[in-house]
């Protein structure tokens, strides 16, 4: 496979494990199954991918091995395998993988963030925050002013 393709089907794992994590799954998953349906009508990869999902979304217990990266890893290689199989070419994942990410780019909220810095001049570090609490900030003296051992 070249290497225009694994980038492609790596790009698509990685899209829908961010999508899978957010409310927008329900839209990609529908997404998803209209587009495997029509090229395999008996194929179980949405109940598959339910249940990755649900395995992504449960709690894990610390050090639990598997997470978002394995997903993502599980996802790469189906994708790559069925684009050996040519179930699908890249022209479809590449498709695919344009409304994917048109879902998710529709989900992410746009923030615009403005700050102003009221007060005179500031010779230093400005840190904004709602809240910041158990913070110690060392500054070191200067290396002229510093003893030497």
């Amino acid at each position: 496979m070249d290497s225009e393709l694994t980038a492609l089907a790596a790009s698509g794992a990685t899209t829908l494990v961010s999508l899978m994590v957010t409310d927008s799954w329900t839209h990609a998953r529908e997404l998803l199954h209209r587009f495997l349906s029509r090229r395999d009508p008996d194929n179980p990869t949405i109940t598959d991918m339910d249940a990755l999902r649900a395995r992504l979304l449960a709690p894990q217990p610390t050090g639990h091995p598997y997470g978002a990266r394995d997903t993502i890893e599980e996802l790469d290689a189906y994708l790559r395998h069925l684009l050996e199989a040519r179930v699908f070419s890249g022209a479809d994942l590449r498709t695919l993988l344009t409304s994917l990410q048109r879902i998710q780019s529709e989900a992410a909220p746009s923030i615009a963030v403005r700050n102003n810095i009221n007060g005179g001049v500031q010779h230093g570090p400005v840190i904004q925050a709602g809240q910041v609490t158990g913070l110690t900030l060392h500054n070191p003296a200067p290396a002229h002013h510093r003893a030497e051992p």
